[in-house]
């Protein structure tokens, strides 16, 4: 047999080397925590805050954990690949090693599309608490009513080039950022009390129409404090990352994340990793076909997790 006809073994073999290079995911891991399961659904009770220290006045008064359980299944996903082996015979370039690695990595572009989708989703997909996940009048214990969902006039800002909703210019979309921030630094957990006031790192993400205008923005974002007259020293310890998402349809809004806390905004759940299986050159498909499948199987799912670490911002 000719040595230099790829044979569904060398396949395999691109695929498994393709897995050991790191992939470019690292955003996920900003608003998303990546939780194991070894059963069909796992449940994340939501326990609420623990008190705060008080003074010691008339004895101790203890408080209670508030609870809401939130359910995530895990889901059967699989892609499936078909090469004919006159194309195995007849290439002698790497296109098919070129193809194997797009396969390969699909296992990590799945966990985007899943994290994508549930944040194109936010306004209209209700979280643990029973709310939409990014809504106006989300409420737990003491906190009061509190807005993960806000609206920023752009025409109002001091800004000396005004664009539109659309096309907003760099410093109206660096103070459209500012008061996402803003806005996650103010929600309060169960017991009244701050919650992100030692946040750091924040991520934006934003369909690729505003892509270009966010990471100018990112770039200056003290500017931005000082003209809305917020102390320029609040934002400058802070790290600002842009992540543009093709899969956002939209047009005057983007999401602002919190990426430096242990417990963030969006929750993965892997059951299994992807698997490979594998009709071969042997195989009875291959007698009947003219070709090979490799094929990847993983089960996993994905959900909302706290909504006080996100805050979506529509432009008006």
């Amino acid at each position: 047999m000719d040595q230099s006809i790829l044979t569904s073994r060398a396949v395999l073999g691109m695929y498994f080397a393709r897995l050991e290079k790191p992939n470019a995911g690292g955003w996920l891991d900003g608003v998303s925590n990546l939780f194991g399961s070894d059963q069909a659904s796992e449940q994340y009770p939501f326990l609420g805050q623990v008190p705060r220290m008080r003074e010691w006045i008339g004895g101790r008064q203890a408080k209670g954990l508030r609870g809401s359980l939130l359910t995530i299944a895990n889901k059967h996903y699989e892609a499936t690949l078909e090469i004919a082996l006159r194309d195995m015979r007849r290439d002698k370039t790497p296109q098919i090693e070129a193809r194997i690695g797009e396969f390969a990595d699909e296992g990590d572009a799945h966990w985007s599309t899943l994290v994508s989708t549930l944040i194109l989703n936010g306004p209209s997909a209700i979280c643990y608490d029973g709310q939409y996940f990014f809504d106006d009048d989300h409420s737990e214990g003491a906190s009061g009513s509190q807005s993960n969902d806000i609206t920023v006039d752009i025409s109002a800002l001091p800004a000396s080039v005004h664009g539109v909703v659309t096309a907003p210019s760099v410093e109206e979309m660096q103070q459209s950022i500012v008061k996402g921030i803003a806005q996650i630094l103010s929600f309060k957990d169960d017991q009244g009390r701050q919650m992100n006031s030692n946040a750091r790192s924040f991520l934006v993400t934003v369909p690729v129409s505003l892509w270009i205008t966010a990471v100018s923005a990112v770039s200056t974002l003290t500017t931005a404090a000082m003209m809305m007259n917020v102390n320029p020293a609040i934002l400058g310890g802070m790290k600002v990352d842009v992540q543009m998402i093709p899969e956002l349809t939209w047009t005057d809004s983007f999401a602002v994340w919190r990426t430096d806390s242990p417990i963030k905004g969006l929750i993965r759940q892997n059951e299994m990793d992807p698997q490979v299986k594998l009709k071969d050159e042997t195989s009875e498909y291959a007698f009947d076909n003219d070709a090979i499948q490799i094929g990847i199987d993983a089960w996993r799912g994905a959900d909302y997790g706290l909504w006080q670490r996100a805050c979506y911002v529509t432009m008006i």
